[in-house]
């Protein structure tokens, strides 16, 4: 008797404690396309000390240089000038393609490894990540947001750069045509257009190096190796780069185009290595995404 009455509360209570879910099996009002918003999550990267501190030394660098000028043996201009170096000196507009030909190698990379890396492995190395899909965010949801955002982050900390050095340098030294090794010369507004163009150069060519830095995030647990492991191809690649026994092969090297942009400031511009560079960096970066969405979806994440 006592038995029959349990059973019955039991039925009573079950339909009242039961959630609603929709058709899919989701909770009432649940849109996976409003998850993980780009807006919330470039914020709270904005808000990191990390990304602060990466700002602000990218707007100090400029400063760092003017200072090494200062403090260095500037003597006189050879004519012809032999390299852009020679010409930092000589305006602010120079002074940007100078800094951007010194950090296109290393620090670019670097900082492009940086926000790419930590996507996926900054999540896991928290612990958060798990909770982030079982809220449920879809995963490759979740991978392209994170992806958008450290592309945002990369795409200003090179205008930052690019912004602080023209202005550092036109304080310091001027405004003036841009002048190239070769006698060039660039009046405003093409200067400025040219600098553009760079900038838009390097964020083209810097996409096999994201997309990389993003495989290697969703492959670790720790950041730092997925940042160091991408900036450690790099390295072998424009080490591979150097040697001449290679010839021709060196062109299928991902970094072999990095500064094929100083072909936009030749009076006639030859868009060949410019076109090549393009075809390889997106030719490298798909097989990279590709492998990136197979493994991450693939992963068991459990931790």
């Amino acid at each position: 008797m006592q038995h029959e009455r349990d059973r019955s509360a039991e039925r009573a209570v079950e339909p009242a404690t039961r959630l609603p879910v929709g058709p899919d099996g989701s909770a009432p009002g649940y849109r996976a396309n409003r998850t993980l918003p780009l807006r919330v999550e470039l914020r709270r990267q904005l808000a990191r000390g990390r990304t602060k501190l990466v700002l602000c030394c990218l707007a100090v660098l400029p400063l760092l240089l003017v200072g090494t000028f200062a403090l260095g043996n500037e003597g006189t201009t050879p004519h012809p000038p032999a390299d852009f170096g020679d010409l930092a000196t000589s305006n602010g507009t120079n002074f940007t393609v100078f800094t951007l030909l010194l950090c296109t190698h290393l620090l670019l990379v670097l900082l492009v490894a940086l926000f790419f890396g930590d996507a996926i492995a900054g999540e896991s190395s928290w612990a958060s990540l798990r909770y982030l899909i079982a809220i449920p965010i879809p995963r490759h949801r979740l991978l392209r947001q994170k992806a958008l955002v450290a592309g945002l982050l990369s795409c200003l900390s090179l205008l930052v750069l690019t912004g602080a050095a023209l202005a550092t340098g036109t304080f310091w030294y001027g405004a003036g045509v841009l002048r190239t090794p070769h006698e060039g010369v660039l009046h405003f507004p093409w200067n400025v257009l040219v600098l553009l163009a760079i900038c838009g150069y390097l964020a083209i060519h810097l996409t096999w190096v994201a997309s990389l830095a993003l495989l290697f995030s969703v492959m670790a647990d720790n950041p730092l190796a997925a940042v160091g492991a991408a900036v450690g191809v790099s390295v072998i690649s424009q080490i591979l780069d150097e040697i001449p026994r290679l010839e021709q092969f060196r062109i299928l090297l991902p970094s072999h185009h990095a500064t094929a942009w100083t072909d936009l400031l030749d009076t006639n511009i030859d868009w060949t290595d410019m076109a090549n560079g393009t075809l390889s960096a997106t030719a490298y970066a798909a097989v990279f995404i590709t492998a990136t969405l197979v493994r991450f979806h693939r992963a068991d994440i459990t931790d």
